[in-house]
């Protein structure tokens, strides 16, 4: 059997996230699964490095499967890109040894996510950004995002559900850029943005979206307590709300 490795993109708007459900949901997982199997002939099951959630998009996702198929990587690809959606593509296609996991074998990862702090912003924005219409502290915002660098207990900012027993992480960066456009097509949209970068070994159940939702109500002037007591708690009722998965994209998995 061979291992192909595959880099992915997609506008996860329309899907329940990557993992395959037991219902008759559209998921990346499962729509990928049913389209090698159109190719191949087989039952494969593909295992992603990071089981983003419904409507969170990825630029740089990577999974892999096992198969018996003689086909060549690009001949898989052409094919996958011929059967799939236009909101799910294959990047790159290469075969890798059968020690490389596509989770276990991650040093690091890299997501990001766009605030539109606006009232109003362009059509084309609303599924790729949190609109805010209230006034941001930057500067604040900052602070508490460098209080959650290095490695540290994350309980504060797991979301329910979530069966993982270690809850420590280590962040290696994590800060927030201001920028007045955004390029779009052959057009600008102007207006003001916060992109807020984040790059860990690791990330619990929705705790990228709860570091931004603490952080942005902070921004707000709205948390009573600083970042570093909600850190130390350990309890997911001190930190802010999940911020919304639409503005949130993996961009990339470092190995």
């Amino acid at each position: 059997m061979r291992q192909i490795k595959l880099l992915l993109e997609y506008d996860g708007t329309a899907y329940m996230g990557w993992q395959r459900q037991l219902k008759r949901e559209m998921t990346i997982q499962g729509i990928l699964e049913d389209r090698i199997f159109r190719i191949t002939g087989e039952n494969a099951k593909i295992i992603g490095a990071s089981r983003t959630d419904a409507s969170v998009h990825a630029f740089g996702q990577v999974g892999t499967f096992r198969t018996s198929s003689k086909l060549r990587p690009e001949v898989i690809k052409r094919a996958l890109n011929a059967l799939l959606p236009q909101d799910i593509r294959v990047r790159e296609a290469s075969e890798v040894d059968h020690l490389f996991h596509p989770r276990h074998s991650a040093r690091r990862k890299r997501y990001f996510y766009i605030i539109a702090n606006l009232k109003e912003t362009s059509v084309f924005l609303y599924k790729y950004a949190w609109l805010i219409p209230h006034p941001l502290d930057i500067n604040a915002m900052g602070e508490a995002a460098r209080a959650l660098i290095g490695r540290h207990d994350f309980s504060s900012f797991r979301g329910t559900g979530s069966h993982v027993k270690n809850p420590v992480r280590e962040v290696f960066s994590l800060g927030i850029e201001r920028f007045d456009r955004i390029e779009f097509m052959t057009s600008s949209i102007k207006g003001e943005f916060l992109k807020i970068d984040i790059e860990a070994d690791g990330f619990l159940r929705h705790m990228v979206r709860n570091i931004v939702g603490t952080i942005v109500e902070i921004g707000k002037g709205k948390m009573a307590r600083r970042m570093e007591e909600v850190l130390e708690s350990r309890d997911r009722k001190l930190a802010g709300p999940t911020a919304p998965p639409h503005g949130l994209f993996l961009e990339k998995i470092i190995y």
